[in-house]
């Protein structure tokens, strides 16, 4: 039983995939948690004095989205890979013409969900850190989460906001390296070109079948 190259890199991407939608939506469903289940992204602080608070929230449908969307990827790609595991150990073809081309068209959808919660993450995060740090008079944020937070266990705040966004980058890339995968299996799927009568071929395919050309007296 051969596995080719291309087998090989599918798989490991997609296994890496599947671990990367995990981490983006546990991480993100701790700090939902750590909050009392509200969405901080986008959110706003104020200082007191001694101690810092959240004024204002995101709808909470902002971070279920980008859960969502990362558990959904995730399960597609842990479905995939076990489909890809099948397929090397009996020895059939991962994919035909049709089904690479669903394929691709699929990933393309699965991008563009990946890369809007990444740009969400990133800009939710970076509104909350700059509100806190301008509250607070800290020099960055990660210094927030030894600041008390009254009725929250924001002691991690930072941590998980970051682990959530650097794994959502991180899965857009590797998606980014599967759709280049797809096209590269679909390149090598295509179907022969038929043979012109100018290919040197066709000459030798046609005195095989008719005999070759009488010769001229």
């Amino acid at each position: 039983m051969a596995v080719s190259a291309l087998q090989l890199a599918e798989l490991a991407l997609n296994g890496a995939a599947f671990l990367c939608g995990i981490v983006s939506a546990a991480a993100l469903t701790v700090t939902q948690g750590a909050f009392g289940g509200r969405c901080v992204l986008y959110g706003a602080a104020s200082w007191n004095g001694t101690a810092l608070t959240l004024k204002s929230f995101s709808h909470v449908s902002l971070c279920y989205f980008v859960s969502a969307v990362s558990v959904l990827v995730a399960l597609y790609c842990f479905s995939a890979l076990l489909y890809g595991i099948y397929s090397c150990c009996v020895g059939e073809s991962h994919w035909d013409r049709t089904w690479l081309s669903i394929a691709l068209a699929v990933a393309a959808v699965i991008l563009f969900f990946l890369l809007v919660s990444a740009c969400v993450l990133r800009v939710g995060m970076d509104t909350l850190c700059a509100s806190v740090t301008q509250a607070a008079g800290l020099a960055s944020c990660r210094a927030a989460q030894g600041k008390p937070w009254p009725s929250y266990d924001a002691t991690r705040f930072y941590s998980n906001l970051y682990s959530a966004q650097a794994s959502a980058w991180v899965n857009v890339f590797l998606w980014c390296l599967l759709l280049a995968l797809l096209v590269a299996q679909r390149r090598r799927a295509a179907p022969f070109a038929l043979l012109q009568r100018s290919d040197p071929e066709w000459s030798a395919e046609t005195e095989a079948i008719f005999g070759g050309r009488p010769a001229r007296p």
